[in-house]
């Protein structure tokens, strides 16, 4: 419609027209966002002000041993993960091109499954302790000195073991998409191996570093798992404590809070660490590096100093795993494994679609429609993959149990029959803190495959009668498909592998994998827990086998 004497759009009609599409997109972000809002909306208003017992009890405590523990995994995958995509991507040496692809599995494993892992390798009973009386014929633990396993130190190895490869990966491909030139440049002038990593490779990687670094210190502060099986009380750990131990919701909220503002601190401080700074290649062929090879001693070197965090990471888990699995192969039959493993199945299957189609909904609707509050709020939808388990935990369950108290009383009203809490009483609470973890990974993929779509083709459907509904249904999810599936099946592993937020929000006498593998170990039952825990590593080797096959062998 336009106005006859200016000829220029009005808008008016377009702008209180009713869009299903940009509803729905809105309501979905809305959702998504809810439990941050509500947990910072708790910490701000509490029914009782807690803060100042917080501050002389325990939360100095919490602050502290997070810092130090974010610092110090932050910094050794740091190290460990520069290095070790240095020496695969610029060199050749024993073991080489297995450890391209091979550094990355330790992604597979949770962190949790490593540190149960470590202590049965370490412990009094385990393997080195119990070899070492033997050789040297000691008797008992006040013969020898032998350091403290569950410790802050040994959490610190366990959660570097398990993050390093965030580093490694991007690192890498950092580096592969590197010029030979600027390092033949660099090697004309006289510059030595060392001088050509620290004066033109690391300043290069410098933003890829950053990024991967920043994410390993945010999987740090959301650790649960591992963190508590070692006795180190954390914000997160503190969570639970004050919430299940306590009795304290506003206490719970509130350090939940401060789990939020040190992610955003975390993510703002990586924005401001990369800085402005841009790197263009400047020849107009891009050759790739040639690497050269490592002979002797310093080839080897390189092997080993690769091999530490893969065998770390993920070899003596799966070891441990395995030599405890099998030697009890009863253990594969029991009622409560299959019962986890029918309640994972159950409640990450629907997670998984739930979620993928809300993003695609979503998506689809923002593009569709080209409204502005669903746009701007889409990049919001993120921030659930940023805020830890427990986090997002406490800011599901207070407004579902408003909500599920409320229906309940509602219902009892009408039909005078007493039906329970529906919503936390049940696996609900679980899928939808699923949805809203996970939403960012299903939402950037399906955001990603819609990109590669030509407009022309929906236009096109369009133009032949085909509505918004038909238009997706028929040009665009074909087209996508594949795309749609590894969104599926990532959101579905990650839902597998997720721990705190289940802990919190499952019901009554509810396992899944995570949680059978967390009881059982945290009763020094580590037979038990084997098979569930080998598969959440075979769930979680799927994704990696899938990143691998995405970023190529070599």
């Amino acid at each position: 419609m336009t106005d006859r004497n200016s000829q220029i759009p009005v808008p008016t009609r377009r702008a209180l027209r009713f869009e299903p599409w940009s509803l729905g997109a809105l309501a979905i972000a809305l959702v998504v966002v809810l439990p941050v809002a509500a947990v910072v909306w708790t910490a701000l208003t509490p029914s009782q002000n807690v803060w100042p017992q917080l501050l002389a009890t325990t939360l100095p405590r919490y602050l502290k041993n997070t810092a130090i523990l974010v610092v110090s995994v932050g910094a050794l995958s740091a190290v460990f993960g520069t290095l070790s995509a240095w020496l695969v991507t610029m060199y050749r040496f024993p073991g080489s091109r297995f450890f391209a692809w091979a550094l990355l599995l330790p992604l597979s494993i949770p962190a949790y499954v490593g540190a149960y892992a470590l202590v049965d390798f370490l412990e009094y009973a385990g393997p080195v302790q119990a070899t070492l009386r033997e050789i040297f014929g000691w008797q008992t633990a006040r013969d020898y000195w032998f350091f403290e396993i569950r410790s802050m130190a040994a959490a610190v190895v366990v959660l570097s073991a398990s993050l390093t490869p965030y580093v490694f990966l991007m690192v890498r491909a950092a580096l592969r998409e590197q010029s030979a030139a600027t390092y033949e440049v660099a090697r004309a002038l006289g510059a030595g191996a060392f001088a050509r990593f620290f004066r033109v490779g690391l300043p290069l990687v410098r933003p890829a570093v950053a990024a991967g670094t920043a994410i390993v210190m945010m999987e740090t502060v959301s650790d649960f798992g591992a963190v508590s099986y070692f006795s180190v009380q954390t914000l997160t750990t503190g969570i639970f404590s004050t919430w299940l131990e306590g009795g304290n919701r506003a206490g719970a909220a509130q350090i939940a809070s401060v789990v939020l503002v040190a992610v955003f601190v975390l993510v703002a401080l990586e924005k401001k660490s990369r800085g402005q700074s841009r790197f263009y290649h400047l020849s107009r062929q891009h050759r790739a590096v040639s690497p050269p090879r490592l002979a002797g001693a310093r080839g080897w070197l390189a092997a080993l100093f690769c091999a530490l965090p893969f065998a770390v990471g993920f070899v003596l888990p799966v070891g441990v795993f395995v030599s405890h699995a099998f030697g009890g192969a009863g253990s594969w039959l029991d009622p409560g494994l299959l019962r986890a493993l029918a309640n994972t199945l159950l409640v990450g299957g629907i997670a998984a679609v739930a979620t993928v189609a809300g993003a695609i909904s979503m998506v689809y609707g923002v593009r569709m429609t080209g409204r502005r509050l669903p746009a701007l709020l889409l990049p919001l939808t993120t921030i659930g993959y940023a805020a830890p388990g427990a986090v997002l935990a406490v800011g599901i369950l207070f407004p579902l149990s408003f909500l599920d108290h409320r229906l309940a009383d509602l219902v009892e009203a009408l039909t005078g029959r007493n039906i329970g809490l529906v919503l936390t009483g049940s696996a609900f609470a679980v899928i939808f803190a699923y949805f809203v973890r996970f939403f960012a990974i299903a939402q950037g993929a399906t955001d990603s495959a819609f990109g590669r779509v030509s407009p022309s083709l929906a236009m096109a459907a369009r133009s032949l009668g085909q509505g918004p509904g038909g238009t997706l249904r028929r040009v665009h999810l074909p087209l996508i498909r594949g795309s749609v599936g590894t969104a599926l099946l990532l959101v579905f592993v990650d839902c597998v592998k997720e721990l705190p937020a289940t802990l919190l929000l499952r019901p009554f006498n509810f396992n899944t994998l995570s949680t059978r593998v967390y009881d059982k170990a945290s009763l020094e039952q580590i037979a038990q827990a084997s098979p569930a825990a080998l598969m959440v590593i075979g769930v979680g080797l799927v994704a990696v086998v899938l990143l691998v096959r995405g970023n190529g062998r070599t």
